[in-house]
């Protein structure tokens, strides 16, 4: 992607010029950000997409009972009929399932991948909304059909009503307001205060980025770690041929302490273990994705990464699926571009080494590396 373009998506602005004066920094509203967009899918195929026992689904209603809130699978006589008011139907990951919302993510791959991470669909009658609420993450909310009235502010009161089964702010305080109609798009950096509610009936595309905390991200990486720590820190016993008697034999000796430190310092100092920690972390497909095997051809053509394929690269490895592989020279060049264009044609292919075509009918075989149609 050439970061230097005027793109229509952001008003004009090049990718450059937003990631510098919007992203994580303030909002930004784009009318016909989409020219004549049309919705991806219709109200029939999300909801059927919501009955699905491999997809994230939820309802959110407000009625004479309060806020309502229900996980699904839902099947269609489970939800609300269309003529009531204040429901909506939030259906997680739809790039995941669905081709066309697979590709409309991609223009958003101005931002890493290691941050991008799905596209929800919110279909909402009139009136239906999840009320103010912020969000730990930047969201792109481009409106798919119908229209949608969103109030923001730069909250800072975050205290959250109580007794709720959602994080709705106890005190919002809107500073601007917008309705956006089919093609329109906001922008909103993390933490923004915002509240959508359905003029009609509406949908609304919300592609979202994670945001993992330091603690979350530590976690995953001691996991990770753990299983290779062995490996890692090498299998030298304690040892302690200078140890004294004590007269406290409960007390911990200092010489264990140093050489549990010294352990667990040798694999946090190991770069590449690091590297590749990282890399098939955030490579890991999410826990309800799998992927169809097969077989692969004996000769390998143009190809394409499967839409729920997670593929990035650093200076020494190539990650996918949360596996990690050194690379270098020509092929090394050439699983970078699969991992930033997602596709390789036939003569990219063809200059591959034997080893490297094998591995790609590998993963045609795994279902993660289709042939390109």
């Amino acid at each position: 992607m050439d970061v230097t373009l005027p793109l229509p998506l952001l008003g004009g602005l090049t990718a450059q010029q937003f990631m510098k004066r919007h992203w994580q920094k303030k909002p930004l509203l784009v009318r016909q950000a989409m020219p004549d967009f049309q919705p991806l899918l219709d109200r029939v195929e999300l909801f059927e997409l919501a009955a699905g026992e491999d997809v994230e689904s939820r309802l959110v209603s407000q009625g004479q009972k309060g806020w309502q809130f229900r996980r699904g699978p839902f099947q269609r006589r489970a939800l609300p009929a269309l003529k009531a008011p204040d429901w909506t139907l939030l259906v997680q990951g739809v790039d995941l399932h669905h081709d066309g919302v697979h590709q409309l993510m991609q223009q958003f791959r101005f931002v890493p991948d290691a941050r991008l991470d799905d596209v929800m669909i919110s279909y909402a009658v009139d009136g239906g909304g999840v009320g103010p609420h912020f969000d730990s993450y930047d969201v792109f909310l481009l409106q798919a059909h119908g229209q949608r009235r969103w109030r923001i502010g730069r909250q800072k009161d975050l205290t959250l009503q109580e007794g709720l089964p959602l994080k709705i702010l106890a005190n919002f305080q809107p500073e601007e307001e917008y309705v956006l109609n089919p093609g329109d798009m906001l922008y909103l950096p993390p933490r923004w205060a915002h509240d959508g509610v359905a003029v009609g009936e509406c949908m609304t595309y919300s592609i979202g980025f994670r945001q993992p905390n330091r603690g979350e991200l530590a976690r995953e990486l001691l996991q990770r770690l753990a299983e290779d720590a062995e490996d890692a820190a090498g299998t030298a016993p304690y040892r302690d041929p200078a140890q004294p008697a004590v007269e406290s034999p409960g007390a911990i000796p200092a010489s264990m302490m140093d050489f549990a430190r010294e352990a667990l310092q040798t694999v946090l100092d190991d770069p590449r273990e690091l590297q590749c920690l990282l890399g098939e972390y955030l490579t890991e497909p999410k826990a309800n994705v799998w992927f169809e095997t097969g077989s692969a051809p004996d000769a390998v053509g143009a190809v394409v990464l499967d839409r729920r394929t997670r593929m990035m690269h650093d200076a020494e490895h190539v990650f996918i699926n949360g596996e990690s592989y050194r690379a270098s020279g020509r092929d090394a060049q050439l699983m970078r571009r699969l991992a930033d264009l997602r596709r390789l044609e036939t003569t990219e292919v063809a200059r591959a080494s034997a080893g490297a075509r094998t591995l790609l009918q590998s993963w045609m075989e795994a279902g993660w590396v289709h042939l390109a149609g």
